[in-house]
């Protein structure tokens, strides 16, 4: 077998369609097939299943694709080991972000990046965690900012910094009277939340539980209004507290973020203990530009879009 054999069969299982693979490999379509059928003679074992319609792969190769990855991985490791001394920041890095953390990072990591590794520009995705998980251990990004906990097998995690949650209200809202909130007082409000799949979601949810005891009492009651309206952003969830729907908790990059007027919207803090999230960067053990991950780090812990100045109580995780 040779490396190109691994490729050719590697970017397959990603496409998914013969032609989309050979094209990704700048090679003609029959190439790409007859060394695909080579390889699975050779090891005798199937390695997808062929129709007229679709392309999927088998379970035995599925563990030996993802064998493949991490050869590959491994030879861009020796690549760069027999180019000692190479510069890791005259390239680009194709970097990954959960929706509720990239729209509020970013305007602040980019400017720093530009300042400490200016020939280093950045291919942004922004898309949900279970997602950007394969797409890293598929090596379609080379690192992904996401929420703790985050566990998968040969990714390393570093925390770069805690984010609290606050509550956004409407201004004029009977708690805005109020300095800071609990979460007893909002599970008599009306509730505006990311729809299920998003993490932020379950991250509220498990730092308020008495917000999902109030959503089971709801659910139970007959004809009773729902507590909680969902949302497909946080910036249409901002939107929607704006036009006086409800109230949110949002993480405090976002909440700080508005465009509003200060007449529309109004921030309150939670009373001790703070709930928070702890966001990460993640990458491939693999990955052969460690300086890369050490500089988008760095930048990352720097450009800190948390206003800690009137956050200073002791907190506790919401988990992930």
């Amino acid at each position: 077998m040779t490396l190109t054999e691994l490729r050719y069969v590697v970017t397959l299982a990603k496409e998914k369609h013969f032609g989309r693979a050979a094209e990704r490999c700048h090679v003609s379509q029959p190439t790409l097939s007859v060394a695909v059928k080579k390889l699975e003679d050779e090891l005798d074992v199937l390695l997808f299943e062929r129709s007229k319609s679709r392309i999927r792969v088998t379970e035995a190769g599925e563990r030996i694709i993802a064998q493949a990855q991490r050869v590959l991985d491994q030879v861009g490791v020796i690549r760069d080991l027999a180019q000692d001394g190479k510069n890791q920041l005259n390239s680009p890095v194709k970097v990954g972000a959960i929706y509720t953390i990239g729209p509020y990072l970013f305007p602040h990591l980019l400017p720093e990046l530009r300042r400490v590794a200016v020939d280093m520009p950045l291919y942004i995705e922004e898309n949900y965690t279970a997602t950007l998980r394969q797409k890293l251990r598929q090596a379609e990004l080379d690192a992904i900012i996401i929420a703790l906990p985050f566990d998968e097998p040969e990714v390393v995690t570093l925390p770069l910094y805690d984010e609290p949650f606050v509550v956004l209200l409407p201004a004029g809202h009977p708690l805005t009277a109020q300095q800071a909130l609990t979460a007893e007082q909002l599970a008599t409000e009306q509730l505006l939340l990311l729809g299920p799949g998003h993490c932020f979601r379950d991250q509220v949810l498990d730092a308020c539980p008495p917000l999902v005891e109030a959503m089971t009492r709801k659910a139970d009651a007959e004809d009773a209004p729902s507590l909680v309206t969902e949302g497909s952003s946080l910036e249409t969830i901002r939107h929607m507290v704006a036009s006086g729907l409800g109230i949110t908790v949002l993480p405090l990059s976002a909440a700080t973020a508005m465009q509003y007027q200060k007449n529309l919207l109004e921030v309150r803090p939670f009373v001790a203990p703070v709930p928070f999230r702890t966001v990460a960067l993640a990458w491939r053990v693999t990955f052969p530009r460690p300086q890369a991950i050490d500089v988008l780090s760095l930048a990352a812990s720097q450009c800190r879009v948390i206003e800690k100045a009137s956050h200073d109580t002791p907190v506790t995780s919401a988990g992930a």
